[in-house]
């Protein structure tokens, strides 16, 4: 051979040898984080540990919301496509398959096929979350390479529609709560996912998992409710009964515990199901009883009166010229009542609503005190609640009231409260005057069964109006149910207490004679008072009806009267006459009203 050739083939074999060399150091500088990555993808797997999200129980204990173990499908296109590939079969079997699969999991056969068919190289492609059981068990009897099952978490709502806007919704990838305690305790119920690593072999079967590359799931907490599911179903049947009754846009009711401020029932109309969301639309979701505040009309009345009286501005007995129905003041506004009265009392202004003895009284309260006594029920103020999106209401500032501001906020106007607050409000004279702190959670269920709570100490409530003046506007709230607005709700088993309230409502920034509110807040037994009640219904039929006392106080009396039997509370003793020492100023005053129906 050759010098030349040799030197030729020596010099070939010294640059293979260089290549190779500024291969390896290449792969071992440059090129390292690549190729230690592609290693990693090969050899190891890391899965997810799903957490399972807590469940959510109303106070007695009923499941409200849960979480079920249900099946996800894939597809693994390269495998599928290569077996309809080998002979004996064709792609028209794969559209046949592809068609049969899209009808059982209710999809469209032509974008499942363009799924599968558009990268044929993907091992991966979800195609359908939390499917039935039954179907399931179909599509494994295809037998086909390429399709498999794998368990996923699915959201339940067992008991349909009750209490929807406290509980709230999923979001579609079933990974973040949806308005409601769903969305206001999500990290709470969510948990943390956990992860394994493991080693595989080269058929991709796991041979180990290291300590440290191993953290299980930490399932989410469950929560318990304030709410009672039996009081809320009741609360929701008679709420429903009322608006289809008087064809109604909307409505909201709130029922509280006052000795606790629990809130046991509450309830919007329309209402909607967790767990089809897609049939409703996002206003139907929005919990109106805390996000959408309104005039409250003569609801608002015991919360002026009542501090009048605890202030001594004005007595029980004071009597107003009423002269009514109409009243002008001084600066040229009339004041107009549903009834003419030549006079009345403290006592029957409230029984009776008169808007003029109203507008009388607060001018006998001035500004100072009046302001002193909205902000005293924390109107214009969020009550804590645990729920999103709370709105506070509206107080206009004192500095910034017109002259015709004071004798507005005496009928219900030129204020924004939520059925909520009202509730709230009227807890003060069911419990001795206290400010309750209204909660939707009672607590965190504990691995031990025990209940960890979530409560605001009784200690801590504000006392707002004295004992004694609490009880006086009480006794008189319980007249309202038998001489006054409230008369058509008395109740044939317990004494109720409560108020009424028919207010214009404003559309498009000005008050017309087709809309109206209809409310009532309220509570029973008046002895021992165990619930309050606040229901509150927009834009009834006008044909039909649209005063308070006439649609709203109803429904409210047949609420209590049924959560309360369903409690085993006894009947309550017959509210006795109106004290002898008031019964000389009141109007129209027949001791024979106080019979109980039927007796």
């Amino acid at each position: 051979m050759s010098s030349l050739r040799v030197s030729l083939v020596f010099g070939m074999l010294a640059a293979m040898m260089i290549a190779l060399l500024g291969r390896v150091a290449y792969l071992q500088t440059l090129s390292r984080p690549h190729v230690m990555a592609m290693a990693e993808r090969q050899q190891h797997q890391v899965d997810v540990l799903r957490a399972r999200r807590g469940s959510i129980f109303d106070r007695n204990g009923l499941l409200l919301a849960g979480t079920i173990q249900t099946q996800a499908m894939f597809i693994d296109p390269k495998l599928l496509i290569e077996h309809f590939q080998q002979p004996g079969s064709s792609l028209i079997d794969l559209d046949h398959n592809v068609e049969f699969i899209a009808q059982r999991l209710n999809l469209d056969p032509l974008e499942l096929l363009t799924r599968i068919t558009e990268r044929p190289g993907n091992r991966y492609v979800r195609i359908a979350d939390h499917v039935d059981e039954s179907v399931v068990a179909e599509l494994r009897e295809l037998s086909l390479p390429g399709i498999g099952f794998e368990p996923t978490s699915s959201r339940v709502y067992p008991m349909g529609n009750i209490a929807a806007h406290v509980l709230g919704g999923m979001q579609r990838d079933q990974l973040r709560g949806l308005e409601g305690v769903e969305l206001r305790f999500n990290e709470l119920l969510s948990g943390r996912d956990g992860f394994k690593r493991s080693l595989k072999d080269s058929r991709r079967r796991a041979i180990a998992v290291a300590a440290d590359d191993y953290r299980p799931a930490e399932h989410g907490k469950h929560l318990v409710l304030t709410i009672d599911a039996n009081i809320q179903s009741i609360i929701q049947q008679e709420l429903e009964a009322v608006c289809r009754e008087f064809n109604v846009e909307s409505a909201e009711a709130v029922v509280m515990d006052p000795r606790t401020g629990d809130v046991v029932a509450l309830a919007n109309w329309p209402f909607f199901s967790p767990q089809h969301l897609e049939d409703s639309t996002p206003e139907r979701w929005r919990n109106r009883a805390i996000v959408d505040p309104y005039e409250p009309g003569s609801t608002i009345k015991p919360f002026i009166v009542g501090p009048a009286l605890a202030w001594r501005a004005v007595r029980a007995t004071d009597v107003f010229p009423i002269n009514g129905p109409r009243h002008r003041t001084s600066y040229g506004r009339t004041i107009t009542d549903v009834h003419p009265y030549p006079k009345l009392s403290v006592w029957d202004v409230l029984v009776k609503s008169s808007n003029v003895g109203m507008v009388m009284l607060v001018d006998k309260l001035g500004n100072a005190r009046l302001a002193d006594a909205m902000n005293a029920w924390g109107f214009g103020k969020p009550t804590g609640i645990e729920l999103p999106g709370e709105d506070p209401g509206l107080i206009v500032r004192s500095d910034k009231w017109t002259k015709f501001t004071p004798d507005s906020m005496a009928q219900g106007y030129e204020m924004m409260i939520t059925p909520l607050q009202l509730a709230r409000g009227m807890c003060a004279y069911a419990n001795g005057g206290k400010l309750v702190r209204p909660s939707v959670i009672k607590g965190t269920l504990e691995p031990t069964g025990e209940i960890r709570m979530k409560r605001l100490p009784n200690e801590k409530m504000p006392q707002v109006l004295d004992p004694a003046s609490a009880m006086l506007v009480r006794r008189i709230l319980a007249d309202v149910m038998v001489r006054g607005t409230g008369n058509k709700a008395k109740s044939p088993k317990y004494v109720l207490f409560g108020k009424t309230g028919t207010a214009h409502r404003a559309v498009n920034g000005s008050y017309n004679e087709s809309n109206y509110t209809a409310s009532f807040v309220g509570g029973a037994q008046y002895e021992d008072p165990r619930l309050v009640i606040a229901v509150v219904v927009h834009n009834p039929d006008k044909s039909k009806a649209h005063f308070g006392g006439i649609i709203s106080a109803p429904a409210a009396q047949r609420m209590p009267d049924r959560s309360l039997e369903y409690l085993n509370v006894p009947p309550s003793p017959t509210l006795q006459p109106s004290p002898e020492s008031f019964t000389s100023t009141l109007h129209n005053y027949d001791p024979k009203l106080y019979r109980r129906p039927g007796a």
